[in-house]
């Protein structure tokens, strides 16, 4: 056999069982393995009153006929410790949702869930996936900085009742993080 033939052989044979033995790892949940893995637990509140205190833009208004399909937000929102809005302010969540469905609501939404206290200050989470309100969402995390470069995971965030449901936006966050 030619030496060019024996190392495409070796070559294939090389990622043929590195593929299989990933694809195994992945599928045993070890996919993570020997990767640091973190959970945090936080509150996300929105102010979309439009007042000083407004944390949300609207960039494109929604449709008239009540589908939020077409419009554009931006946020700056507050990530904070507890649902008080009084609590200690963790972070901020900014970035961009987008009415992305015709039928039910659902906004795509791109955030950075930036950490300005405690242990992962100066860190960053960035976020990307749908949402709808009223449901618990599920939302990829695809990558980050500082205590989590590298950072691959998920967050489920449900609406908790809010003191002023005409101004106020508060979810419940569970982020899931190995970075």
């Amino acid at each position: 056999m030619a030496p060019f033939r024996r190392a495409m052989l070796l070559l294939f044979c090389i990622l043929a069982f590195s593929s299989t033995a990933t694809k195994a790892a992945d599928e045993a949940g070890g996919g993570d393995a020997g990767r640091p893995s973190t959970h945090l637990h936080f509150y996300f509140h929105e102010d979309f009153s439009g007042g000083p205190n407004g944390t949300t833009v609207t960039v494109v208004a929604p449709r008239s006929n009540g589908s939020y399909f077409g419009a554009v937000y931006v946020v700056d929102d507050m990530l904070r410790e507890g649902a008080d809005p009084a609590s200690r302010l963790l972070g901020r969540a900014q970035g961009l949702a987008i009415g992305a469905s015709l039928s039910d609501g659902a906004l795509l939404t791109a955030l950075n869930f930036v950490f300005t206290e405690g242990p992962y200050n100066g860190s960053s989470l960035a976020l990307f996936g749908r949402g709808l309100l009223g449901t618990v969402m599920e939302r990829p995390i695809v990558g980050g900085t500082g205590a989590f470069r590298m950072a691959r995971g998920y967050t489920l965030s449900k609406m908790l009742a809010s003191p002023d449901p005409n101004s106020q936006l508060i979810l419940e966050y569970d982020a899931y993080i190995w970075h």
